[in-house]
């Protein structure tokens, strides 16, 4: 079943609007779905960053525990197998 939509005006710049206008031939899509792709794009980009700035928190949380690890296991490097 398709989601259901919504009509919602939205302003733009003319000068925006007119390089949107040029892209749309090239891509051979109508203006709301270059609207649609474009927010979808932007809001992943939204969610990635905040995976990425979440992920950079808990490297920054556990690096001393991560350093007392690799200090404990250093003499594993000098082992000769």
């Amino acid at each position: 079943m398709p989601a259901a939509t919504r009509r919602v005006v939205v302003e733009f710049p003319t000068p925006l609007l007119n390089r949107a206008e040029l892209v749309l031939t090239e891509l051979a899509i109508n203006r709301s779905e270059l609207i649609r792709k474009a927010v979808e794009r932007y809001l992943e980009a939204l969610q990635q960053a905040k995976l990425e700035q979440e992920l950079a928190e808990g490297y920054t949380a556990n690096a001393a525990q991560d350093r007392s690890l690799c200090q404990e296991f250093a003499y594993v490097d000098d082992e000769i197998i």
